[in-house]
């Protein structure tokens, strides 16, 4: 059996990230049901930290949650990078076809990127409690004192500084590794360590568009964020449908 074969990287522009993002608006067009959906199911993950804020006095913990679970979107965006696949191959698309085509993929690959992906998120909330124990020690924050402590005080403001560059850092490797991995593991059938390497390829060999896009990405999260989540329902699908678009421009051949 001839095993898989990667795509060959090739170099794009930020034009073709903006030619990406158009066709992620229309497969949105085309699909709205089942779009939609997708980012009901991602905000819905939102709206649970949201009660936890809200309910369970986790003032201290929001930040790090709010902001970390985002690195989870290129797993939680299969679904859509099926629908893409799908309306740009002719196909019908149903969610059953659409499950099928989730779990019917180099399932032992997308099953270690789950824990790829997964790792990253703990990895970052670790992180964030050392920061967070770094600057208040065990003090509790509770939510009703939250902005206020974290806007209107020098050690509040110097907590969001470092908090947010280290959160960069680790958004853009995660980034690196996962932006054209699961894209690659839908459309090759390659291994999950294949496709984490093509991902990173990609980035290396297209550092402008890929960091446009990497912005584009953090703008659009965090204005959704800024939302109470609500802005997830169409950000999170539009950015599921426009990585895969890029991807194809990313996949030479």
């Amino acid at each position: 059996m001839t095993p898989p074969i990667p795509p060959t990287v090739a170099t794009i522009t930020v034009s073709d990230i903006l030619r990406a993002m158009a066709l992620g608006l229309r497969d949105m067009q085309r699909a709205p049901l089942y779009s939609l959906l997708f980012g009901l199911i991602y905000a819905a993950f939102g709206w649970a930290i949201l009660y936890l804020m809200l309910e369970r006095d986790w003032g201290s913990y929001a930040y790090p949650l709010a902001t970390g679970f985002p690195l989870v979107a290129p797993l939680a965006a299969a679904g859509l990078y099926e629908i893409s696949r799908r309306l740009e191959a002719g196909l019908s698309v149903t969610f059953p076809a659409i499950l099928g085509g989730i779990f019917g993929a180099n399932g032992k690959a997308l099953a270690i990127m789950v824990i790829v992906s997964t790792f990253a998120y703990v990895i970052w909330l670790d992180i964030a409690a050392a920061i967070y124990v770094a600057f208040w020690g065990m003090k509790t924050i509770h939510f009703e004192n939250l902005i206020e402590t974290m806007l209107l005080t020098p050690k509040g403001l110097a907590f969001l500084v470092v908090g947010n560059a280290v959160g960069a850092v680790l958004a853009f490797v995660v980034f690196s590794i996962m932006v054209m991995s699961m894209p690659v593991i839908f459309d090759r059938k390659v291994d999950f360590v294949t496709a984490m390497i093509t991902s990173v390829k990609a980035v290396l060999k297209n550092p402008k568009p890929m960091l446009f896009w990497c912005i584009s990405i953090g703008v659009l999260l965090f204005l959704s964020l800024a939302s109470l989540f609500a802005g997830l329902l169409v950000v999170f699908p539009f950015l599921g449908h426009t990585t895969w678009h890029v991807y194809r421009k990313v996949a030479a051949a």
